[in-house]
């Protein structure tokens, strides 16, 4: 890849052609750094990313999917929670995370939701820094893994 790196971001179905490959080797990942945790992974409901709902958007780069994320409902009236990001190894470094974020967080504004929140974990270094880097501050915990000492709570004001 170079530095003049073209990246598409597409609005796609959470259960579409692209993303099944992302999402199923997001898990395998999680499975890898998160083995023996002992949480079940949670389900996800394709319809909470279905505007207005929510949306999942797919990063492309030269037409291959390289990236993804989206925002679902969240826990309070008006949020938004992310979920579901995930650059591919040979992807990453490249910004593609943040595109994804941003395009979310556009995404929610529009839709009048002031606040977005997103759950990562300690064995995610990388994302903890992208978020704090992003201007993302912790939150109280919340939703599945709200009791996991290896979870860390994030949320963004939109306002």
């Amino acid at each position: 890849m170079t530095s003049s790196l073209v990246v598409a971001l597409r609005r796609e179905p959470f259960d579409g052609p692209a993303a099944g490959p992302l999402l199923a080797a997001l898990d395998a990942e999680l499975d890898e750094r998160y083995e023996g945790e002992g949480i079940p992974p949670p389900v996800h409901d394709p319809r909470d990313y279905v505007p207005p709902r929510g949306v999942f958007v797919v990063a492309y780069v030269d037409e291959d999917p390289v990236g993804c994320g989206g925002v679902k409902p969240g826990p309070a009236p008006g949020t938004g929670e992310v979920k579901r990001m995930y650059v591919a190894p040979h992807a990453r470094g490249r910004r593609i995370a943040q595109r994804v974020l941003e395009e979310l967080e556009r995404w929610a504004r529009a839709e009048g939701l002031h606040r977005l929140v997103l759950e990562t974990g300690t064995e995610q270094p990388e994302a903890v820094r992208l978020y704090e880097r992003l201007g993302w501050t912790p939150t109280a915990p919340f939703g599945h893994y709200a009791e996991s000492p290896l979870s860390r709570h994030y949320g963004l004001d939109l306002t």
